[in-house]
């Protein structure tokens, strides 16, 4: 087993380290002292700290999931579908891509990946739905589509769904009502995105067949050493390194493997940090980086810090070297971030900005106003933007041209798609490198809704700096959710006009492009922005 080490190359975090071992940091969270980040943050804080021993409250659920787990198998079962977004996803596709096991993550409203899910092995099919608030709009969805896929195939529905949820949700009470397979409650005092070694990340993990008990292990040997008030504290260091920067205007950090054997960390990091950082005008924005190699980890620019997992072969001039095996890494960046929101002075544990886009959305789909017609159309591609944007541009290639020219000195580029992130639109996410090597700027790409429950919270609540590409398509064939007045089509539409509409109130430059054809619209655009 790797021992748990943060090594910095160029970064001087000593001094902030021993004000933090001063005002004993880490011992007070592990501690679970919600006064740490203020008073305006202290009722959150106080039901928000159950991560700190999850690693001892957690083992009770080890023998149910193995218990469940072994009865699925006897059943012929053994494909396991994850209906969740945010915390309830980013962890479980962690956990099970580095363990090498099967889990389909089902976290997106577009109809062609939900149709991809439904086509697949339904015969032998379970479907975790996970939900913290029991509410979420697209997680309910897919559960809806997947009851009637179930029902219309013969199959006893509710022997086939296993729910993840807190204690009181209206998922858990319509969990008993309907008889479903298993209802998990989760630890109600863990934030969605310090969730992972909670029953949102231990149970779709387990029944996929991870090894979850070793991540729980993993954490346990290393949660002594992270609540030590020691200047050698691996968290104390890492979030001193993430948030003590700020001063020379260091606000961004770009997450890359180096060799670690950890599969897609920087997704499940970039929520943590977004999120919690993100909001009254400051923040540290992380950038999920394909690797070593990425302008932003090799070149980085002076407000950027390269933040490298594993054993890099070449060590960063200027940036931090974290290794450890991956429970412990979930428990060491999980402290290291509310440590960062200590030297912020924000509340880590919030996300006041989340609910705007969510609200934008709802009132779209209850208005059903007509679509907002586009400034001009290039191709296959309608062209909108936000106000003053678009003055006196009519071209595809010119609109790229004045978003990119509102990008700051500081600033970076946000490319947002509304697509299948595993489909035939796929390819999108290799513009983000050319991009970054154009603007000689950071470049983040998510996946749209998925990134509303993740970045989307810095989008809105971080600093001024950002400028935001969103792009969407027309999808091949829509798909209806079961006693709902609106489709998936419709939902993704309405969730990518939301979000738009939100951004634009905060005066943020937005470039809309819609693909009226998928496959030739992201040929084109690829061509275009590289």
């Amino acid at each position: 087993m790797t021992a748990l080490s943060v090594t910095t190359y160029g970064v001087d975090a000593d001094a902030v380290v021993d004000g933090l071992v001063g005002e004993k940091v880490a011992s007070r969270i592990a501690a679970k002292d919600a006064t740490l980040w203020g008073p305006e943050a202290e009722s959150e804080a106080s039901i928000r700290l159950g991560w700190t021993d999850l690693h001892e409250t957690s083992r009770p659920l080890l023998a149910e999931i193995e218990a469940l787990s072994a009865q699925l198998r006897s059943e012929g079962l053994d494909r396991i579908v994850l209906a969740g977004m945010g915390g309830s996803s980013l962890a479980p596709e962690v956990i099970t891509r580095s363990a090498g096991v099967e889990l389909t993550v089902l976290d997106t409203t577009d109809p062609g990946a939900v149709r991809r899910a439904l086509a697949d092995r339904l015969d032998r099919t379970v479907l975790v739905v996970s939900s913290k608030s029991g509410s979420t709009v697209e997680t309910d969805s897919q559960r809806r589509v997947f009851e009637a896929a179930f029902t219309e195939a013969g199959i006893d529905a509710a022997s086939r769904i296993v729910v993840v949820t807190d204690p009181g949700s209206g998922l858990a009470d319509l969990a008993t009502e309907r008889g479903y397979r298993k209802l998990f409650l989760a630890d109600p005092d863990v934030g969605g995105r310090y969730s992972a070694l909670t029953a949102f990340g231990l149970v779709p993990s387990g029944l996929a067949g991870a090894d979850i008990a070793a991540l729980l292990d993993e954490a346990a040997a290393v949660a002594e050493r992270l609540s030590g008030d020691v200047p050698d504290n691996p968290a104390l260091r890492l979030g001193a390194a993430l948030a003590g920067g700020h001063g020379d205007g260091r606000d961004k950090v770009a997450i890359a493997d180096a060799g670690s054997g950890i599969a897609g960390f920087a997704d499940w990091a970039e929520q943590l940090i977004a999120e919690s950082t993100g909001k009254q005008g400051t923040g540290i924005l992380p950038i999920a980086s394909g690797g070593t190699d990425d302008p932003e980890v090799a070149h980085p620019a002076g407000d950027v810090l390269p933040a490298l997992v594993g054993s890099p072969a070449q060590p960063p001039a200027k940036g931090v070297v974290v290794a450890g095996e991956l429970g412990a890494q979930f428990l060491l960046w999980e402290y290291a971030t509310a440590v960062a929101g200590k030297l912020l002075g924000i509340n880590p544990f919030d996300q006041p900005d989340v609910e705007s886009a969510k609200a934008a959305a709802r009132g779209l789909l209850d208005a059903t106003p007509e679509p907002e017609a586009p400034a001009f159309t290039d191709g296959v591609v309608e062209v909108r933007g936000s106000a003053g944007l678009l003055d006196g541009v009519d071209s595809l290639a010119g609109a790229v041209e004045a978003l990119l020219g509102r990008l700051e000195p500081n600033g970076y580029l946000a490319v947002m798609a509304y697509l299948d992130r595993e489909g035939d639109d796929a390819g999108l996410a290799g513009v983000r490198v050319p991009l970054e090597r154009r603007t000689e700027r950071p470049v983040t790409f998510g996946w749209g809704p998925r990134f509303l429950h993740s970045t989307g919270q810095y989008h809105k609540g971080g600093p001024a700096q950002g400028v935001y590409l969103q792009v969407t398509g027309a999808p091949a064939e829509d798909l209806e959710i079961p006693d709902r007045p609106f489709t998936f089509g419709q939902l993704i539409a309405a969730q990518a006009a939301g979000d738009a509409q939100v951004l634009a109130d905060h005066d943020r430059p937005v470039l809309r492009l819609h693909l009226t054809d998928r496959k030739a619209g992201i040929d084109t655009l690829r061509g275009i922005l590289r």
